[in-house]
């Protein structure tokens, strides 16, 4: 139950790079055509559950480094600011603010019991406010937020919208054009069930002529197998962020838990995920729980967090020795399962959260 920190993946993402493995070894170059032809199906699997285009997808390392991509790739002027919710994950706040010293300001939006709406960020709005960027859900609380609503907002007020989507790809249905999205970065390792090392940048066409890649190669150019008459002549799209070596073997593995997660469906997903946490939460309730999560309908996600009456680190060791894989954040339990959890491993984890309080006793 800690698909918001590092998924297992299904087996078929295994033999996904089992099967590229072995032709690295047997196959060698020849088979990089090959490769290639699955790079882009890949792409076009991703920018479909996100209802994107294909051209508007590049692949990257990490949440951090699509992030630090448009961060460094946008043009500044001293005093532009961005705005970000706080607290918030370290991936969404060190990227801008290794602005400053072009003299760009980063300013908080101050979060009221966990969550944030279109008040706290017009509390936070500044004169020269370029970017807002936010995590769709907090890897935290688990809060969710409106996304539509915000992306009206940026609309309105001629602001960039930027998205860390981590914790609801994979779990959460996506809409980048509906929600207004410019730009929206995520890692593959949780929700999506992929590996470490892997994750995608969107860029949307809106914005494409306005970020230049900081960091280029011999892949961002359009003639990229052209290596002695030399062009730098970038390429029109996303695809220039991507500027050399692919990681194939994320990708691949990536693909094959697209190919799962669309063979049944994110809205499927979503509900198999809200009804374990719906079992998790009364469990939780009956035991006179503290829930950190806010569970209105629009707010909630796949994660479930809570204050035990107990020492939190002392129960996060103790469910760790029963093999329940748990988060401890900010003395918080933090329980996010995936549309494979069911009702047998809830009742296992109750079992072993009153054992615990026996054992306490």
């Amino acid at each position: 139950m800690n698909h918001a920190a590092v998924s297992s993946p299904p087996i078929r993402v295994v033999k996904s790079v089992e099967s590229l493995l072995r032709e690295f070894s047997y196959c060698g170059i020849e088979c990089y055509p090959k490769w290639l032809k699955r790079i882009a199906e890949v792409r076009g699997l991703f920018a479909k559950l996100i209802k994107a285009h294909a051209h508007e997808i590049a692949f990257v390392g990490n949440t951090s480094e699509g992030l630090s991509t448009v961060a460094a790739g946008l043009e500044w002027k001293e005093g532009d600011v961005v705005l970000v919710p706080t607290p918030e994950f370290p991936a969404n706040i060190y990227p801008w603010m290794n602005l400053e010293r072009q003299g760009v300001s980063l300013q908080f939006i101050q979060r009221e019991e966990g969550r944030f709406g279109i008040r706290e960020i017009e509390r936070a709005l500044k004169p020269r406010t370029r970017l807002l960027s936010v995590s769709s859900v907090d890897f935290s609380t688990g809060f969710r937020c409106d996304l539509e609503a915000i992306g009206d907002f940026c609309k309105r007020k001629g602001i960039l919208f930027c998205l860390d989507a981590i914790q609801s790809l994979g779990v959460i249905p996506m809409d980048v054009k509906k929600y207004g999205i410019h730009f929206m970065a995520a890692g593959s390792h949780k929700w999506l069930l992929s590996t470490m090392g892997c994750g995608t940048l969107f860029i949307s066409n809106e914005v494409n002529d306005i970020v230049h890649p900081g960091q280029v190669g011999w892949k961002s150019v359009v003639d990229e197998e052209e290596f002695f008459q030399l062009s730098f002549d970038l390429k029109p799209d996303a695809l220039r962020f991507e500027s050399g070596t692919m990681n194939v073997a994320g990708i691949y593995a990536l693909g094959a838990a697209l190919d799962l997660l669309q063979e049944l469906g994110i809205e499927k997903v979503y509900r198999n995920v809200v009804n374990i946490n719906d079992l998790l939460f009364q469990g939780l309730m009956d035991r006179n729980v503290r829930i950190m999560t806010p569970m209105g309908q629009e707010e909630r996600s796949g994660i479930l967090s809570f204050i035990p009456s107990s020492d939190p680190k002392s129960l996060f060791k103790f469910l760790a020795g029963k093999k329940i894989v748990v988060s401890l954040r900010d003395n918080m339990i933090r329980l996010s399962p995936h549309f494979f959890n069911n009702g047998d491993d809830v009742r296992i984890f109750f079992e072993a959260l009153d054992g615990f309080g026996e054992d306490e006793k």
